[in-house]
């Protein structure tokens, strides 16, 4: 075991794990950040996605002794209010059917729009192309997507990562 300090949603969380444990793990029953799912463990469905120096970053397959002072953004930390503009286009295009794979799909989200305010159709699916929608709302993603990089830029993001 090892004594990790973490930049986490903006606080700092202190945390006595194995190095070894995925970032998932810490955050959901260390640290009660529940809103971060488990999907695979293998880093290939999304749910599990966290933004990491502001990428996203599968926190499955992400060991704790890997972070460092690397600040670390879970959907909890997107916005307190929910009022980050990718959730309300959530809201608005209906997204939502089972709910899972919601929290990664929208820190992927996040994400691409930081990165790229006003993506192509063709950026949108090739980003949230490693995101598994269990459902199949693949086409109100893209729509919302579309919808929230409409908003103001400077709405798109709750701190620094």
């Amino acid at each position: 075991m090892a004594v990790f300090t973490l930049q986490i949603n903006g606080r700092s969380y202190r945390t006595d794990v194995d190095p070894d444990t995925p970032l998932l793990w810490v955050l959901r029953d260390h640290l009660g950040l529940v809103g971060t799912k488990y999907g695979c463990g293998i880093a290939q469905c999304g749910a599990c996605t966290v933004h990491f120096n502001g990428e996203a970053t599968r926190s499955c397959a992400l060991p704790v002794s890997a972070i460092g002072k690397a600040a670390i953004t879970t959907i909890e930390g997107l916005s307190a209010t929910g009022t980050h503009p990718v959730q309300k286009a959530w809201d608005s295009v209906d997204v939502a059917q089972c709910g899972y794979c919601q929290a990664g799909q929208i820190m992927t989200a996040a994400a691409l729009l930081k990165r790229n305010p006003k993506p192509t159709t063709e950026e949108i699916d090739a980003t949230m192309s490693g995101n598994i929608c269990r459902c199949g709302t693949y086409h109100r993603i893209r729509e919302a997507i579309q919808l929230a990089a409409t908003m103001p830029a400077t709405t798109k993001t709750k701190s620094k990562s």
